[in-house]
């Protein structure tokens, strides 16, 4: 057992608890204090003389291991951080509470105040992290966590076991009603303290993709001093990870902090601090970094990428990601009930001049809800542009043309009109694509009023459950699955128990079938695992709940001094690996 500064008293208690438990004598109990008593002594002494947080120690091998460590604890002195980096960004996070975040604004701060007990690479393979190792037991239904030592987070508070099942209860307790709840309600059984580093997970069933559920934005670890603190989690992060909240303006910036105590030496923060702008418009965002403003902006425009690559000491990259951009339907709306309709408004759609003209071929029509590079893809089909088509199979619906004035009406002379809403600057080009939709719809005879909505009330407003969203009928969203596997696009996108705002079936989607065919690849592994997931992408295509789109790629210009930034293909960059050099 390990005694932390000012923590001694919670020590104590673990002390008597543990030895009452083995029947240990009252006089060996008095030992145990006295010895408790001088250490504490000792430590009080040496926090008068300057002592601060315990240095961190190198973590003893586990006998049995899954995974090796890839990192281990150090004291090796390491030079303070330096300078501050500069991000410009479409928009603001939402929230700081990982397991209440669902947009990948929000995930991409919380990996760098936090973090989890594995981590993705940069091909999306899971490395140790807050866990050095783990096993798998009891035929896939428990993993046991071997647990880093010397390990603090923002707040001084211990990271062990009991942070590890504080931080899961809270995110299984539905009361909460988090919205990741979701992701691991139907998977966790329980999780049970071994010992202060060691943690096991009892799974419900078998689940091939748990890790990769952990390497998650919502796996990320959050002080239990914090949780058990009552302050909002949302606004007042603390973590473990390298960089530290120090102001959070909403919808202008966030500026972090390097955190001088982070547990990994080897990858200590470099920079004093991480100032991440929030910058709608594309063109501004790429003028900063033209000037000098800032060192490092997402989302580049896609014209530009090539012509800016090189441009005085700017680079540029695109990624191609999970991300599919779709258009969603609120499928409890009278307007899109029959499959011709909703069907008619993809084949209106002309996927590839829209990746041609809007993200200069930097994407692919979207084939299935799933892109290709997320694993248990499958080839679901293809709406080519077909206007023709789309509007025999309007007139099949009921919908054309009844009085020559070039919009469809219906028996009762109702013109088809649609809202279409779509955020400006949190994806790629959305903004435009919006704009082309409402084009190509208007030459079907659908009338299309469109609406730029900020990004956090976008979201507000899409999570509203069905009988508070009368006006929401036609929204552009994207999805890119934070495990880098399909389960976590078909069962929060497309589940019927995933209705807004239990999770993000945003357009209330039901297809029993589907229903049944997510639940039977989540206890399946294997082949069987691969098949079910197929057949539901194939259903759920030709239902066409949303106006399948494009698989998207991802922008990003920096100065050429910038290092050490990280891609994950679900579209998260990982900045707190950078560097000046």
């Amino acid at each position: 057992m390990i005694l932390y500064p000012n923590n001694t008293q919670k020590t104590f208690n673990r002390c008597i608890r543990l030895v009452r438990e083995r029947g240990i004598s009252t006089s060996a109990i008095i030992g145990i204090v006295v010895v408790i008593l001088v250490i504490a002594i000792a430590g009080a002494y040496l926090a008068t003389r300057g002592g601060g947080a315990p240095a961190t120690t190198t973590a003893s091998p586990s006998t049995t291991t899954t995974a090796p460590a890839t990192t281990t604890t150090t004291t090796t002195t390491v030079a303070p951080p330096k300078g501050t980096l500069i991000v410009a960004m479409g928009t603001d996070a939402s929230t700081l509470d990982p397991q209440d975040a669902t947009d990948n604004p929000s995930e991409m701060v919380n990996r760098i105040i936090y973090e989890g007990l594995v981590e993705f690479d940069q091909n999306l393979n899971i490395k140790p992290m807050l866990a050095e190792s783990w096993d798998i037991k009891d035929n896939g239904t428990t993993y046991v966590f071997h647990l880093r030592k010397g390990v603090f987070f923002q707040d001084g508070t211990p990271f062990d076991a009991y942070a590890v099942k504080t931080n899961f209860d809270r995110v299984l307790n539905s009361t909460l009603k988090l919205q990741r709840y979701s992701l691991y309600a139907p998977i966790i059984s329980s999780v049970e303290v071994i010992d202060n580093y060691t943690v096991a997970f009892h799974l419900k069933m078998p689940f091939g993709a748990f890790l990769n559920d952990l390497a998650h934005g919502a796996g990320l670890i959050i002080s239990p001093t914090l949780i058990n603190s009552g302050k909002d989690v949302k606004t007042n992060p603390v973590g473990t990870g390298p960089y530290m909240l120090q102001e959070w303006v909403k919808g202008d910036h966030i500026t972090l902090v390097a955190n001088p105590n982070y547990w990994n030496k080897t990858a200590a923060p470099k920079f004093e601090k991480i100032i991440i702008k929030v910058v709608a418009d594309d063109k501004a965002r790429e003028n900063l970094l033209k000037t000098g403003d800032v060192d490092l902006v997402l989302r580049i425009p896609p014209v530009d990428v090539a012509s800016l690559n090189g441009t005085g000491n700017i680079i540029t990259r695109a990624y191609p990601t999970s991300r599919v951009i779709y258009i969603a339907m609120n499928l409890m709306n009278q307007k899109f009930q029959d499959v011709r309709v909703r069907q008619a408004f993809n084949y209106a759609v002309d996927k590839e001049a829209i990746i041609n003209s809007i993200l200069n071929g930097l994407g692919k029509p979207a084939t299935s809800p799933l892109a290709s590079s997320t694993y248990g893809y499958c080839y679901a089909g293809y709406y080519k542009y077909n206007v023709t088509l789309a509007k025999e199979l309007l007139k099949e619906a009921g919908w054309w043309d009844r009085d020559g004035d070039g919009y469809v009406e219906n028996a009762n002379g109702q013109k088809l009109e649609v809202n279409l809403w779509t955020p400006q600057g949190r994806y790629v080009g959305d903004y435009q694509m919006a704009q082309a939709v409402q084009s190509y719809l208007n030459a079907i005879g659908v009338k299309v009023n469109l609406q730029v909505w900020e990004w956090t009330s976008y979201l507000n407003e899409v999570r509203k459950p069905y009988n508070q969203s009368q006006n929401k009928e036609l929204f552009l969203m994207g999805w890119a699955p934070s495990t880098g596997e399909g389960d976590w696009v078909l069962r929060p996108l497309l589940a019927s128990w995933m209705w807004a705002p239990a999770g993000s079936n945003y357009g209330y989607y039901n297809n029993t079938q589907v229903d049944e065919l997510i639940q039977k690849q989540m206890v399946t592994l294997g082949q069987d695992r691969l098949n079910a997931m197929c057949q539901a992408q194939k259903i759920v295509y030709n239902d066409a709940p949303w106006i399948f789109m494009v698989e998207m790629y991802d922008t990003l210009g920096m100065k050429s001094n910038v290092k050490g930034v990280v891609y994950l293909p679900i579209e998260i960059v990982m900045l707190k690996y950078a560097y000046s050099g």
